[in-house]
């Protein structure tokens, strides 16, 4: 039997040393490293990664032992010092006093837009990182060929993340056009294609099991609250007790993705659900808060509280929360919900985003005859 190979990569991620666990996709290894100490998923590297520690390789040497091939040469090669004007330098960036305000106007032209706080924050990083590549050059003296040069000699040679590559181009392209009032050609910056990768999907089945497996009633009604109206994790936690509208059988989900406002359905079982949490639970501010009151319930102990549940029914999957949400809305397509409704219900802007989900869809695609059956 051939087994598959596991590549243990040195990184940096939140300015902190951690080793990267690269792997093609492989359900029975996902399940496999999960049992390892202090693993986290980023969407940045899109890898798993864990903070390092003395004897971590032995550690994953016992947990995989029989299951895959370890691969340490990228750990064992001497890293290649990076030219000057190719360093990651975030932390220490020292830009002219000139280029400098130009920056800060571009953050208060952001926030008096009422960008988010974390489009703002990744907005600049990218601006301050391209800048500072040019920081020999004034800002009105950048020409489009040089956003060529930046992309092959810093994102390419660094072997930069796509998304990362994205948001250069997007903060690029704004503060040109804001600030310096001119345009630069940004797709000079040669996007990458979006992967685009189907939704995961849990069977009803699954998602019984797995909200069978809470206990705690204040668990239960979070994990239950999202699958049943499809919400994101943000959504969820940002909910009070008045954007429950019980007597129309509605919820308000107020400043969704994109700023949005929706009403989605409360179905009877949740109120009933909700209703009993409440006697026990009595909020302050938010629906669900945590320790103190007033403040919203974290979102990492929530994931925490459905990475237990779902190891408590015995299912191997990697399920996340936003999990949750996509078996909603396939779950409802299946039922025969018409996909404009689904559209509504999700907050989706364009119809494209809901159209995902006919690719998921089991009994659509088991209803589909294949041409052989009728030779």
């Amino acid at each position: 039997m051939i087994l598959p190979s596991v590549r243990l990569e040195k990184g940096r991620h939140r300015e902190q040393e951690v080793l990267k666990i690269l792997f093609e996709k492989n359900e029975s290894l996902q399940y496999a490293i999960r049992a390892l100490s202090g693993l986290r998923w980023s969407k940045t590297m899109a890898c798993w990664y864990v903070p390092m520690r003395s004897g971590l390789n032995n550690e994953l040497f016992a947990l995989l032992k029989g299951k895959a091939w370890l691969d340490y040469t990228a750990l064992k090669a001497r890293p290649q010092a990076l030219p000057e004007a190719v360093k990651p330098e975030k932390v220490h960036i020292q830009l002219p006093a000139e280029t400098q305000s130009k920056i800060e106007e571009f953050g208060r032209w952001m926030r008096s837009k009422r960008y988010s706080p974390s489009t703002i924050g990744t907005y600049l990083d990218a601006l301050k990182c391209f800048l500072n590549f040019y920081k020999h050059k004034r800002p009105e003296d950048i020409q489009n060929r040089d956003l060529v040069a930046f992309n092959n000699d810093y994102i390419l040679k660094q072997g930069l993340s796509n998304s990362y590559q994205n948001q250069v181009v997007n903060a690029v392209k704004l503060f040109f056009r804001t600030v310096e009032a001119r345009q630069l050609n940004p797709e000079l910056i040669h996007r990458p294609k979006r992967q685009k990768l189907l939704p995961n999907v849990l069977s009803k089945e699954e998602v019984k099991m797995i909200l069978m497996a809470l206990s705690n009633l204040k668990h239960k009604a979070m994990l239950s609250l999202i699958y049943s109206c499809g919400l994101r994790c943000g959504e969820l936690l940002n909910l009070k007790p008045s954007d429950l509208d019980s007597n129309r059988g509605l919820i308000i989900v107020r400043m969704g993705k994109g700023r949005k406002d929706r009403i989605v359905p409360l179905s009877p079982k949740i109120h009933e659900l909700l209703k009993s949490y409440s006697s026990l639970y009595p909020s302050v501010d938010y629906l669900f808060e945590g320790q103190k009151p007033g403040e919203k319930y974290d979102e990492r102990s929530l994931q925490q509280v459905l990475k237990h549940a779902v190891t408590k029914a015995g299912i191997s999957k990697p399920v996340t929360l936003h999990w949750l949400r996509h078996s909603y809305a396939t779950h409802l397509l299946e039922s025969g919900t018409d996909l404009r409704y689904i559209q509504e219900l999700l907050g989706h802007r364009s119809s494209k985003t809901t159209e995902i989900y006919t690719h998921v869809s089991r009994s659509m695609i088991q209803s589909i005859v294949s041409p052989f059956d009728t030779l």
